[in-house]
């Protein structure tokens, strides 16, 4: 059976050094929030992590961005992975950064071969230097480019093939994406490589009318539900995070939520 995790968020730090009970398996800390302190953020994870496996989720690693690979941020990285022991260390496939300009953004590129070997190249640049097998997590996006010669889920499983990277597959952000550019999000889950998926994320999006945003503000949707459904066989084993970063509910809501992928999961072998 999956294990099933929750994003660690501040909003929660006093119910969890109350020491009240916990349902979920494991916490995702953000790896930037802990990268620059010493202080109580940094104690309250080695905290948790006494008694949860953690998994650290970068949102600034920029791997296509111009300024790679920036040594100091790898350096702060490393040392906060040899600190905490992580069970999975990811980022995102994406650029948040151009000549020294941070967008704060995860921003998309055409899925082109000339960016496929270019994304290859980075990945295996970033697993030499951490030493360890990194996931990279496919993005929501909000525009495309005419210039692609490939499918998103044909250029991450080409990228995870050659490069040796796993896969963090954002199960709603495959559903965002196939509402907002109009592909089927089943024939995307039905052709990645599920051997290299390390991960699953689950999260609320919100309908603008116009166009599907990846918000983290909502709990999961039933169409995202209805996906997790529908691939349960291939999801079973791998863990599961549920993702909750804005208008955050208290904890045993949030944890009420993620435990939903547990109940389908055990529902579907019965």
């Amino acid at each position: 059976m999956s294990s099933i995790g929750v994003g660690l968020r501040k909003e929660h730090y006093p119910y969890l050094r109350k020491g009240e009970a916990v349902k979920i398996s494991w916490f995702e800390a953000i790896t930037e929030n802990y990268m620059d302190t010493q202080g109580r953020p940094l104690e309250m994870l080695e905290s948790v992590r006494k008694n949860f496996p953690v998994a650290l989720h970068g949102v600034s690693l920029s791997i296509l961005g111009g300024s790679f690979p920036d040594k100091k941020y790898i350096e702060k990285w490393k040392e906060l992975i040899g600190r905490i022991d992580p069970f999975l260390v990811s980022d995102h496939l994406c650029w948040t950064e151009q000549s020294g300009n941070y967008l704060h953004d995860l921003l998309p590129f055409p899925f082109t071969k000339e960016f496929l070997e270019f994304a290859i190249e980075r990945a295996q640049q970033v697993q030499e230097i951490l030493g360890r097998k990194i996931l990279l997590e496919n993005v929501s996006t909000y525009l495309s480019f005419p210039q692609s010669e490939m499918t998103e889920w044909e250029f991450i499983s080409l990228l995870s093939k050659r490069s040796g990277c796993g896969i963090l597959l954002d199960i709603n952000n495959i559903y965002v994406n196939s509402i907002n550019h109009g592909f089927s999000a089943v024939e995307y889950l039905s052709s990645i490589p599920w051997e290299n998926v390390g991960q699953i994320h689950l999260a609320g999006h919100t309908d603008t009318g116009e166009f599907l945003f990846d918000t983290h503000s909502k709990p999961v949707s039933k169409e995202v539900w209805d996906l997790f459904s529908s691939f349960s066989d291939k999801i079973r084993g791998i863990p599961i995070l549920l993702e909750w970063d804005e208008d955050i509910p208290s904890f045993p809501e949030m944890e009420e939520e993620a435990l939903k992928a547990k109940f389908i999961l055990e529902s579907l072998i019965i």
